[in-house]
C-alpha cells in the first residue's frame, strides 16, 4: 500500500481499522497545513476535484482550484467548512493548479502561502492576505520573488522570525531548478534531470521571510538532509531522500524537519539545532496510505502533538481525490517520534 492495483482491497474493512476518519466528506480534501490561532484550530488543505484531467507523473490530474478552510474549536468537535477563501480567478498572476498551501498569523493579520502555475507553466509560489483565518484572502498582484516550486511551509521561531520552506520533484518541478534557473528542455519526461542513484538527492529550499511576509527576505538556500554518518542523503535512497511536502516544527528546543519520500510513500523527519539544518534523518512518522500521495502538517494542541495528513480511502483509492485525517504523534524520551500505521495491522 499504496496499490497499483486497489480492486482487492476491502475499504469497509480498511475504514474500521483506520486510526482516524476523514474530517470533511462532502468534499475532497488533501495536504493539510493546521494551525491553532486564538484557541482554535484551523487547517489549509488543498481542494481536490476530478476535473476529467488525464494521469501522468507530472501531476496533471491534480487540476485543484480554490482553497477551503476548515476550523475546528477542538480536537474533538466536528471540523467546519468555511467555504472558499481563494480562487485562481482572482490570482492575477496564476493559471492553474493552486496546490498544497499554509498559513501563518503576524500581528492580527492572517496570510495565505501557496504553489500555482503561471502563464508560462511554471510552479510559482503566492501570498494572500486577510482580516481572518479563514478568510478570504487577497492575492498579490505577483508571485514571491526568486520562489520556485511547491509546497510552501512557513515556520514562526519563538523569537517571532518566520521562516518558508519549500520544494517538490518530479510535477513539482524542483528537478528543473538544478542549476537556479528554470529548465524547460524533455517536459515530457517527469525524471529528467533527477541526479543519478549515487549522487546527492535534491534538496528541498528554505528562506526566511521578510517583516511583512510577502517576499523573501534572502536567497532560499538548500536544505541538507544527512545520514546517521553525516552524509547527504543520496538520489538513489528512496525511502529517505527529500521528495516534497516539507514541514517543520519544533518539539523540547529541537528542529524537526519531515517531509514525504513521494515514490516510496513514507512521512519520514530529521531533527537539527536550527532552522536551517543541516537536519539528521531519524526515521518514519507515518508509513504509506491509500493513494500515491502522502503529505501531513504537525501542530501542538493543548500540550499534545498531532499530526494531519490525508489518504484516499473517501473515494476509494482515487489518488487524486482524499480526505484529510488526524492521528496523536507520540515521542520517546529520546526525542524519537513513534511511526504510526495508517490502518493498523490492516
Amino acid at each position: 500500500m499504496p496499490e497499483e492495483s486497489i480492486e482487492h482491497i476491502d475499504f469497509n474493512e480498511l475504514n474500521k481499522k483506520s486510526i482516524s476518519a476523514p474530517l470533511i466528506e462532502h468534499i475532497y480534501t488533501a495536504d493539510p497545513s493546521a494551525h491553532y490561532f486564538n484557541g482554535k484550530i484551523y487547517i489549509y488543505p488543498s481542494h481536490d476535484i476530478d476535473a476529467g484531467e488525464a494521469f501522468d507523473d507530472l501531476g496533471s490530474h491534480f487540476a485543484m482550484e480554490d482553497y477551503h478552510v476548515i476550523s475546528m474549536d477542538t480536537i474533538k468537535s466536528k471540523a467546519v467548512d468555511n467555504g472558499i477563501a481563494l480562487h485562481v480567478k482572482d490570482v492575477p498572476w496564476a493559471e492553474r493548479q493552486m496546490w498544497a498551501p499554509d498559513a501563518n498569523e503576524k500581528d492580527g493579520k492572517f496570510y495565505l502561502f501557496f504553489p500555482a502555475k503561471d502563464f508560462e507553466g511554471i510552479f510559482r509560489i503566492g501570498v494572500a492576505v486577510g482580516d481572518s483565518p479563514i478568510g478570504p484572502f487577497k492575492a498579490q498582484p505577483n508571485p514571491v520573488k526568486n520562489s520556485f516550486s511547491i509546497d510552501p511551509a512557513v515556520f514562526k521561531d519563538d523569537d517571532n522570525s518566520y521562516y518558508m520552506y519549500f520544494g517538490g520533484l518530479w510535477g513539482g518541478q524542483l528537478q528543473r531548478w538544478k542549476k537556479g534557473v528554470f529548465n524547460a528542455d524533455r517536459p515530457e519526461s517527469p525524471t529528467a534531470f533527477i541526479p543519478q542513484p549515487n549522487e546527492a538527492a535534491l534538496l528541498p529550499y528554505v528562506a526566511k521571510m521578510r517583516d511583512d511576509l510577502l517576499e523573501f527576505d534572502e536567497a532560499p538556500k538548500p536544505v541538507e538532509i544527512l545520514d546517521e554518518n553525516g552524509n547527504l542523503l543520496l538520489s538513489g535512497d528512496n525511502n529517505r531522500r527529500f521528495f516534497e511536502a516539507a514541514w517543520l516544527h519544533k518539539h523540547n528546543g529541537n528542529y524537526y524537519f519531515s517531509y514525504s519520500t513521494g515514490d516510496t510513500h513514507f512521512i519520514c523527519y530529521a531533527i537539527g539545532d536550527n532552522p536551517y539544518g543541516p537536519f539528521t534523518y531519524k526515521g518514519r512518522i507515518l508509513n504509506p496510505v491509500v493513494g500515491w500521495t502522502s503529505h501531513h502538517s504537525v501542530c501542538e494542541i493543548d500540550g499534545k502533538t498531532y499530526l494531519f495528513y490525508h489518504d484516499s480511502s473517501l473515494s476509494k483509492g482515487v489518488t487524486h481525490l482524499r480526505c484529510i485525517k488526524i492521528a496523536e504523534i507520540k515521542y520517546r524520551e529520546d526525542g524519537s517520534i513513534i511511526t504510526l500505521n495508517p490502518y493498523g495491522d490492516f
